[in-house]
Formats: C-alpha cells, structure tokens, sequence
C-alpha cells in the first residue's frame, strides 16, 4: 500500500505526486544557451483538499531538515500586463514577487507565476518550508527547514502582508486606552 494511503482509510481528496527522477529542466533554449537542471521533487509528497485551506501539499513520509522537496520553474509577468491584467485576477494570489532590472539598468520588482507544488503550499507562521529565488535559472527552490513527520503539511510563509484572515496569527489583545493606569497615578498636593 502507498505510503499516502497509509495514513487514512479515506484517499478520494488525496492526490498522489509523481514525478521521474530522470526528468530535467533544460533554461533559456529560445536564445541559443542552455542550463540543464535536476527537475528535483522529493517522491514522498501529496496533495490533498482541506476543509479550511483548500489544497495543501503533505508528507507521505518521514522528511529530514534541508532536504530539497522542489525545483519549480517560473514565468516572469512584464509589469504592464500584470497591473492591466494579472493584477485583478484571482491568479494575482498566486505569483510570488520577482526582482528584475529594465533593458535601461533600471530595478523593478514584478509577479511570477510559479509553476508545480510551489503554488500549493499553503501559509504558516512557523513554516516547515523555506524557499529561495534563483534569478539566474527563474525557478525557486524549496526546502524544508527542520524535519517533517509524515502526514504533516508542508507550509511556507507568505510574510506579513497578506490577502487573508492570518489562522495562525497571535490573538490581538485589547489592552484598553490606558486610562485605567491614570486611577493608580497618586498626585502629591
């Protein structure tokens, strides 16, 4: 039995990944050079559908600390046709910020699509998943952080600026104007 279907009698949301280990990326073949890279993805993952969440990426297995789960290639959005288009699309949520610099030598920050599990994983404040941009390659690679038990979700964080009710954020505590302080102030006459 699968190692994914091991861990609950009910599979029909849980979808197995699979991917060849032979499989390799090959980058920038449209100008004559090309980059081969290991279309990594560690065998052990699958995605499931959550009530709360949506989807989510899962250990099926047992994963160590620094181990790289996931190569994903990119597709870089001109910024014109992000802000006219992407930008008021549901799509919009899922591309990551990407650094680039103009044919002027001019720095500018526009979205990329992520391509595979990259735009799977789902947000926590204590992420089990970090990920890095290769700007030179245009993937991101993804890895884990400290070590995953099977059955857990693999989460990223999103930083501080979301779309979204943060689940995992500190309950806010209202700590009142102060004014109560006032009535423990004694005044000297």
């Amino acid at each position: 039995m699968p190692a994914e279907e091991e861990m609950s009698g009910d599979t029909k949301d849980r979808v197995a990944l699979r991917r060849s280990a032979d499989l390799v990326l090959v980058l920038n073949t449209p100008k004559g050079r090309s980059t081969t890279l290991s279309a990594r993805y560690w065998p052990g993952l699958f995605c499931l559908t959550c009530c709360c969440t949506g989807r989510g990426v899962f250990a099926a297995r047992d994963i160590p600390a620094r181990t790289t789960i996931e190569v994903c290639p990119v597709l870089l959005l001109p910024a014109d046709e992000n802000e006219k288009h992407i930008r008021h699309t549901h799509l919009y949520h899922y591309t990551y910020n990407w650094p680039t610099t103009t044919a002027e030598g001019r720095k500018q920050m526009t979205q990329a699509i992520i391509f595979g599990l990259g735009s799977m994983f789902n947000h926590a404040r204590d992420q089990n998943v970090g990920w890095v941009r290769d700007l030179e390659h245009s993937v991101v690679v993804y890895q884990t952080l400290r070590d995953v038990r099977a059955g857990e979700e693999l989460c990223i964080s999103y930083g501080d600026r979301l779309t979204f009710e943060d689940a995992d954020a500190p309950p806010v505590v209202d700590e009142g104007d102060g004014s109560d302080l006032l009535d423990n102030i004694l005044l000297d006459a």
